[in-house]
């Protein structure tokens, strides 16, 4: 029998591997050089920057600020307060709703010789407890505020939109004529662009002739007057939750579809012979089958429901009085509108901090319960 001869190169490799090995890098290094270009080279950069006070045109000369802007960004504190009181009677000040008076914030933050552990801090809410006052300052009160609006917007979206795509899922599931029309229908807002979809809200949501509040109105027979959705501080963040509730559930739908088809249908046909229901079918036999894919889908949606801004841009434009400026927004508004690349790129550092924070929690999670 007869030994084969493999013939090396002067490095010890078989040509052939050696040529595989060659293509294999020239494919992948368009790809390499873009993530390097576009992706991993600005995540450094980021970095870096955020201990800088870089400005996107400037003369001046970037500085090395250690963590200044890192202070600025999560200083917090409190500060309570008595109400004012009248020196001639000797009672509390009311305003002209019978309201206790309590000093400002600003005749603390602003005195710095005074008291300068408040020096460069602004009022971010309030909390009353008795006669007392206590205000909670922050270095940055509206990245307080998008982050919690990112947050009140995860916990609605969440439970929502996957809710909602199982059900979609199942409805299309059943086998009835045209469902390929509704799965094509449900899942055409996904492959509609985001801004090209929220400029369409924006017409729907018109207080004057929009779609909606006509709607609302023919339902109602007029009882229920224009609704000011996304001029309203309290209503627009919902109307932003909607219309990505809509946009997105499509998407859930879809993958949920994929699992259910996995499902062996002897399980169901078991389970009606030992005469389960349609519930407990449900509960025992669909959830679990489809456990690993609600876990993918509550990942996914936690990221993208953190990275919200496109509906906010094109729809309200972080307004009303900020109600649905997001993170993501702010730090747009910070890096191109005041140019401040510095203190963007501390938002943009701490703000996926937090994301991996979340998802490591969330992880966390799901493998206890795989192992309870």
């Amino acid at each position: 029998m007869t030994t084969p001869t493999i013939v090396l190169d002067r490095a010890g490799a078989a040509p052939e591997k050696r040529r595989q090995t060659l293509t294999g890098y020239m494919m992948a290094g368009p790809a390499i050089l873009l993530m390097l270009l576009f992706v991993i080279s600005p995540f450094f950069a980021g970095i870096y920057y955020s201990f800088t006070n870089q400005r996107l045109i400037s003369g001046n000369e970037t500085e090395v600020v250690g963590l200044r802007n890192y202070q600025r960004l999560l200083a917090l504190s409190t500060l309570t307060v008595d109400p004012e009181v009248d020196e001639a009677s000797g009672d509390f000040v009311r305003d002209e709703n019978g309201d206790l008076v309590f000093p400002r914030s600003r005749d603390f933050t602003r005195d710095e010789e005074a008291y300068p552990q408040y020096a460069g801090l602004r009022e971010w809410f309030t909390v009353q407890i008795g006669n007392r006052l206590t205000y909670v300052l922050a270095g940055d009160p509206l990245f307080m505020r998008s982050l919690t609006n990112n947050f009140f917007f995860a916990l609605v979206v969440i439970p929502v939109q996957t809710s909602l795509g199982l059900l979609l899922a199942m409805l299309v599931n059943q086998g009835l004529r045209g469902q390929s029309f509704f799965r094509t229908l449900y899942f055409a807002p996904v492959v509609t662009s985001m801004v090209v979809a929220s400029i369409v809200w924006r017409f729907l949501y018109d207080s004057n002739n929009g779609l909606i509040n006509e709607m609302i109105g023919a339902l109602t027979f007029g009882l229920v007057g224009p609704i000011n959705w996304l001029g309203n501080p309290s209503v627009a963040m919902w109307a932003i939750i909607i219309m990505s509730i809509w946009q997105g559930a499509g998407m859930q739908m879809m993958l949920f579809v994929a699992g259910l088809q996995q499902i062996p249908e002897a399980l169901y046909e078991a389970a009606s012979i030992d005469g389960a229901n349609g519930w407990q079918k449900f509960r025992f036999i669909t959830i679990p089958g489809l456990r690993g894919i609600i876990v993918f889908i509550f990942l996914t949606i936690t990221i993208a429901a953190f990275q919200l801004f496109d509906q906010v841009l094109a729809m309200t434009n972080g307004g009303p009085d900020d109600a649905t400026t997001t993170t993501v927004f702010h730090m747009f508004r910070n890096g191109f509108r005041e140019q401040d690349i510095g203190y963007a790129s501390t938002i943009a550092v701490v703000f996926f901090l937090i994301i991996v924070a979340i998802n490591l929690i969330q992880r966390y999670v799901v493998r206890d319960r795989e192992v309870a």
